[in-house]
């Protein structure tokens, strides 16, 4: 393993910072980079984002290599040396090594000898809540450097260490999360009658939701209905509440099929809000379109893996998490691969999870090549 990655990737796990507040972050990636050269480097791009240029020539095609910098508000249940330092903040999703294995790249390519073309290494900020990839996107310092490739990985526990995972099309799952905000009459607990009690309703709307949804993952109709926290009233027992709020998180793989599922919640709060005089409103927030991996991109990705020697493993239907990498799938070229972080490790987003480090040099590998399947050895 490369050590001095490895020191930074357990460096960046003890200071992680959430979504849009990865200052010390980003300028800590600055500070590793400045000593393998880059022709340039553009901070605050897209919010906390940074980007590493490499330039090889005025032609050529740019490629774009992109990893996230954010951690999430998870406490950490580890007790290793390198265990979070921020409580509360813990890097649970691998961005960590993420991080380590685009920063390494820069090693490498201060001493690449590619007659033509661009890298350019897109430390994002903000992946976990949807919102880093748009910034990104709707940031001139980026599309300025007019891409032609965008590249990406994910750790994924439970497939074979060091394996990659690929998939043409539907990569990750379109996602969306609500909240639906449901307002009665306030009355007292002895005189329901004379109130707008919303549990009813809430009752009710989780059984209409629970019927939209199709758990079948290989289906292309396939929609997740997940209910995230339910609130109805205080603990107030002398008081029939007015007030109730379900928050939920959706998933589809279309777009499509998405818009059809808030269009059928949509009107199904309608209906209920009627038919048990309540006033309501819905909030959308976190969208992360689904990752369309291009088929060019995603068979470099097999041509490089099997020049490596990974095992390859073709999944038949998108993974179900949400990547805000689709928004970069919408507007370029590009591929998110897995990166098989072992069978039995803990899962993405548990309290115990680290990322691990001998994938590091894994995915060094599996970007080295896809470099230099595009700007040529």
């Amino acid at each position: 393993m490369n050590e001095t990655l490895v020191r930074l990737r357990k460096e960046l796990h003890q200071h992680p910072e959430l979504s849009g507040q990865e200052h010390t972050t980003a300028k800590r990636i600055v500070e590793f980079v400045k000593d393998y050269h880059p022709t340039n480097i553009i901070e605050n791009i897209g919010g906390e984002g940074v980007a590493i240029i490499y330039e090889f020539g005025n032609n050529g095609a740019t490629v774009v290599i992109r990893c996230e910098l954010d951690a999430l508000p998870i406490l950490e249940e580890n007790t290793f040396s390198h265990h979070s330092k921020n409580k509360g903040v813990s890097h649970k999703c691998g961005h960590d090594g993420h991080i380590a294995i685009v920063a390494g790249l820069s090693i490498w390519l201060k001493e690449a000898e590619f007659k033509n073309g661009k890298v350019v290494l897109l430390f994002q900020s903000a992946e976990e809540t949807g919102k880093g990839a748009a910034k990104i996107l709707a940031d001139a310092k980026f599309t300025n450097l007019a891409p032609d490739y965008v590249f990406a990985l994910h750790n994924l526990p439970g497939q074979k260490l060091h394996s990659i995972v690929v998939k043409p099309g539907y990569f990750t799952a379109t996602v969306q999360s609500l909240c639906i905000q449901l307002k009665g009459k306030k009355a007292h607990a002895s005189e329901p009658e004379n109130g707008v009690n919303p549990s009813l309703a809430v009752a009710e709307l989780v059984q209409v939701f629970s019927s939209f949804a199709n758990p079948n993952f290989e289906s292309d109709d396939f929609s997740l209905l997940t209910p995230i926290c339910i609130n109805i009233g205080e603990k107030t027992y002398g008081i029939s509440p007015e007030n109730a709020e379900l928050h939920y998180t959706i998933r589809t793989w279309s777009g499509q099929l998405m818009s059809e599922l808030e269009d059928k919640i949509k009107d199904a709060v309608n209906v209920m809000a009627k038919k048990y005089q309540l006033s309501y409103n819905i909030d959308w927030f976190e969208f992360f379109p689904a990752s369309e991996n291009n088929v060019f991109c995603t068979e470099l990705v097999e041509k490089v893996a099997a020049q490596k020697g990974f095992d390859l493993i073709k999944i038949h239907s998108p993974l179900r998490f949400g990547e805000d990498f689709g928004w970069f799938s919408q507007n370029y070229k590009s591929a998110i691969f897995g990166l098989g972080a072992g069978e039995q490790h803990p899962s993405l987003h548990h309290a115990n999870y680290d990322f691990p480090d001998e994938l590091i040099d894994t995915g060094l590998l599996m970007f080295k090549g896809l470099i230099e399947e595009i700007l040529g050895k």
